[in-house]
């Protein structure tokens, strides 16, 4: 048995049709030297297929995301520099024309991966002080060059008195292509009785969606 589990995540998606009973099943360590474990459910295959970290640059589904930025990267997968405290500008998303997070107190961080060659040289990332979130992201290509932006906003639900920090969107935008992708979190639970066998291989083999 594998006692250094620091968290398991599992996510499965129950529509669009082109993507509909995919899942994730994700494994995170404690052991800062070891990988996280990482499977994809594809339905119209009817197998499951090992990810590796390597291929954490590869888009997700298609997205201006990479499986990084969505499901495995790690506290330990990058060096940090506290650059300065300041208020958020805000940042409007283009899919709603909402402002997000405008005068939220915020550390800024510059964050570089350990990992080289890599697809990014360092993110420059706007902390909100009252959430604890990654409000606003802008990652910078090997040559220095700004290529993408990240919106996240965050929300702290209360539920059976405790407070959750709860990522309720995200907006990803490539500089270069002007290209974008938005996902919304809704219908949000906490506390529904989930068991650790629930996280496994088999389970999301008979999910069904």
């Amino acid at each position: 048995p594998i006692d250094n589990i620091a968290y398991k995540d599992f996510v499965s998606f129950t529509g669009p049709t082109s993507v509909k009973g995919l899942s994730i099943l994700s494994w995170q360590y404690t052991k800062y030297d070891q990988d996280p474990d990482q499977w994809l459910w594809i339905p119209s295959l009817k197998k499951i297929r090992k990810v590796s970290v390597a291929q954490g640059d590869d888009s997700f589904m298609g997205s201006d995301f990479t499986t990084e930025e969505i499901t495995t990267r790690r506290f330990e997968d990058e060096t940090y520099k506290l650059i300065r405290e300041e208020k958020f500008k805000g940042y409007t998303a283009e899919f709603d024309g909402k402002t997000y997070k405008q005068g939220a107190d915020c550390y800024v961080v510059e964050a570089r991966p350990k990992r080289s060659p890599w697809y990014y040289s360092k993110r420059i990332v706007w902390i909100e002080k009252a959430t604890g979130g990654d409000i606003y992201q802008e990652v910078y290509d090997t040559e220095g060059r700004k290529f993408k932006t990240i919106l996240k906003d965050y929300e702290i639900m209360l539920v059976n008195g405790k407070e959750y920090s709860t990522q309720m969107l995200l907006e990803g935008k490539d500089l270069r292509t002007n290209h974008k992708t938005v996902i919304e979190f809704k219908d949000i639970k906490f506390d529904q009785g989930l068991e650790e066998h629930d996280f496994s291989e088999k389970v999301i083999e008979r999910a069904k969606w």
